[in-house]
């Protein structure tokens, strides 16, 4: 899926070794993956971005291949800004002070707290599928309850979530991503395939629920400060969601990620469902395509 893309492991912060691909030249692009993938789910946009930048895919922290901090009482391993750091440390160590960002799902939490964090690394952002965290939860009603319940459920105290998972992870991850069969054929084989490995690896379930246990608490902690402290978006933040999915529906997503950033904010629906990168690869292109920038500014 990745041709003359090198598959290797290196270092994040705090110890955590992160699987990654990486290829191409050009300035850098750093491609962030949602939950419960890899970075495979990059397989149909990576390459043709390749052409032109030098495309970085890492497993985040707890996914995929990825280093797996074990639970804690306050989550701090799985708070965003734990996991923004290893991307920052990962650019870095490939001697990538500054690049653009491509994020969906979990990898675009991340990608947002990363823009924040350090905003000197971010040179333009790509979110795809979400609003911020604290918008979130703090509009919740019984549509984002309904609808985004798996962040309750997740969330929950270790180990309950975990045990149910692990019964039969497959079953789980078909019905996570899903509630129709039909609709989950655009996932590639060997993807899928990839997607379940890391589920199956010690810890991987385990992370994922402690990710949704820090988005509901420590997460809001340095989303709130950073709003107090009047810290916003400061590049070019490309914002896309699935035609086909909750976020178009629920919110009006360029007016929301205006009040969170103070960059120019752009973007539109993909006609797709939530998994943009898969299911319409040609439209994310194109998209990207008038985004990112040859230069890396």
């Amino acid at each position: 899926m990745f041709d003359d893309f090198i598959e290797e492991t290196r270092d994040g912060a705090e110890g955590v070794r992160l699987r990654l691909r990486r290829g191409g030249e050009g300035p850098p692009v750093l491609l962030l993956h949602g939950n419960p993938q890899t970075h495979a789910m990059w397989h149909k946009v990576a390459p043709v971005l390749a052409r032109r930048f030098a495309v970085v895919c890492p497993d985040l922290r707890g996914y995929g291949l990825s280093s797996k901090p074990p639970v804690s009482a306050d989550h701090a391993a799985y708070a965003k800004r734990a996991m923004a750091a290893d991307m920052l440390a990962l650019m870095r160590g490939l001697g990538h002070e500054r690049f653009q960002v491509v994020s969906h799902d979990r990898g675009a939490r991340v990608a947002h707290r990363l823009a924040l964090d350090a905003p000197q690394a971010v040179a333009r952002l790509c979110t795809m599928d979400i609003v911020p965290t604290l918008h979130h939860f703090e509009t919740a009603g019984i549509d984002f309850a309904m609808g985004y319940y798996h962040w309750f459920f997740l969330a929950q105290p270790h180990p309950a979530p975990e045990r149910m998972i692990l019964r039969d992870v497959e079953d789980w991850f078909d019905l996570h991503t899903s509630r129709e069969p039909k609709d989950r054929g655009f996932f590639h084989p060997e993807a899928r395939a990839d997607y379940l490995a890391a589920l199956r690896t010690q810890g991987t379930v385990e992370a994922i629920c402690e990710d949704y246990r820090a988005a509901a608490t420590i997460d809001l902690v340095h989303d709130r400060a950073s709003r107090d402290a009047g810290l916003r978006v400061a590049c070019p933040l490309l914002a896309l969601w699935g035609a086909k999915g909750k976020i178009g529906k629920w919110y009006e997503p360029l007016s929301v990620w205006r009040r969170y950033a103070e960059g120019p904010v752009t973007g539109g629906p993909v006609k797709s469902g939530h998994y943009l990168a898969e299911e319409a690869p040609e439209e994310v292109l194109a998209a990207l395509d008038g985004f990112l920038s040859q230069t890396g500014e």
